[in-house]
């Protein structure tokens, strides 16, 4: 298990359907694969269009996450949060889409 806290990586991903209609996620701290750090955004968009309230966006991804890579998985979807976690090597990502912060991490 490691510890993240440095947030000065950032980079922009755009959503796997590439029309432009959903605001590009903006990672702010990653310890992942690129190709998990797309799998989040895609999960996390989907979410996002399928539910308007924070904590069934989160529910959503952590229930996807946990049946496409197994449990333990944590999410936390918001607009005001601070957070410390511990997390698995190579399974912390915390980004932006628009105004929302989602974080997801395994433990």
């Amino acid at each position: 298990m490691s510890e993240k806290v440095d947030t000065s990586n950032e980079t922009s991903v755009a959503t796997k359907d590439g029309l432009g209609s959903a605001p590009k996620a903006i990672i702010k701290n990653v310890d992942m694969s690129e190709e998990m750090q797309q799998e989040s955004v895609d999960i996390a968009s989907h979410a996002l269009e399928k539910f308007n309230v924070e904590k069934d966006i989160a529910a959503q991804i952590k229930k996807e996450f946990d049946r496409r890579h197994g449990p333990t998985w944590h999410v936390v979807v918001g607009k005001n949060f601070g957070s410390y976690v511990t997390h698995e090597t190579k399974h912390f990502i915390y980004f932006y889409v628009g105004s929302l912060a989602i974080l997801i991490w395994k433990s």
